[in-house]
């Protein structure tokens, strides 16, 4: 994993977060003050976008909803959580203004140090351990062309493998995912009839679809379009390129093709 580092975000630079900043650096965890500016956090980013972030409240501070929208749209984007600290009230207002899942931990003053120093890197461990990376299930008759995926995409994403469309529905009868990759070409059970399968049912039809398909030719692609998965990819994709097009999925909810 890349170094360890943490942004402490509020309106001024107190005596407080800067033993806070001290207590982490004497952890081994890099640590800064971010004054609470959209910008100025979007810049701290730069070169630093696995940091994590404490939104540290001063008494009464107003959280302008500009802010409260960037943690929403940044964070859930990106699969992160980050640490909320303040008065009770205060942070009752921001934990009423982001989603629910965003928040890892809140912290009421007066502040336990050890205690946060102790969940911050309890919070990178579970980063460490892969648990906020997005999950990809591919699912592809030829083991080969499964395996070489799986290698270009495990570093940044969990990835779990299907070698036909009936051992993908075993799998996610008792397992969730955030994306499935689906050959479109399998014998026995194809990718639209897995795709089909998984539409009705309840459990699994809002899990979005990305076909995977050996032919480019416009009369093979208008075939795969006419399932509406949520796009299509060749496999004569480059990794970089897949990886490209992955991101800009979970970000956007498109594929370019």
């Amino acid at each position: 994993m890349s170094k360890k580092t943490v942004f402490i975000i509020g309106q001024k630079e107190s005596f407080i977060i800067r033993v806070l900043v001290k207590k982490l650096e004497e952890n081994g965890i890099e640590a800064a003050f971010v004054k609470s500016a959209i910008d100025t956090i979007n810049e701290s980013l730069v070169g630093h976008e696995n940091a994590q972030l404490v939104l540290y409240l001063d008494p009464d501070e107003r959280i302008p909803h500009d802010l409260t929208n960037f943690l929403n749209d940044r964070l859930t984007d990106e699969g992160r959580q980050f640490i909320l600290v303040g008065d009770a009230a205060d942070t009752r207002k921001v934990i009423d203004n982001v989603a629910g899942d965003l928040i890892y931990k809140t912290f009421n003053r007066p502040l336990n140090n050890d205690e946060f120093v102790k969940t911050v890197s309890e919070l990178f461990g579970k980063i460490e351990a892969g648990e906020y990376r997005k999950s990809i299930l591919i699912v592809d008759d030829d083991p080969t062309y499964m395996g070489l995926v799986r290698d270009w995409l495990k570093d940044e994403y969990r990835v779990a493998m299907a070698n036909s469309g009936l051992q993908a529905i075993k799998w996610l009868g008792k397992n969730k995912v955030d994306l499935i990759l689906l050959d479109h070409e399998m014998p026995v059970t194809s990718g639209p009839q897995v795709l089909e399968m998984l539409r009705s049912d309840s459990d699994t039809r809002s899990i979005p679809v990305i076909f995977l398909t050996g032919k480019g030719d416009k009369e093979s692609v208008m075939q795969v379009v006419a399932f509406k998965p949520e796009g299509y990819l060749l496999k004569t994709i480059e990794r970089k390129e897949l990886l490209l097009n992955l991101r800009n999925f979970f970000k956007t909810g498109k594929v370019q093709v």
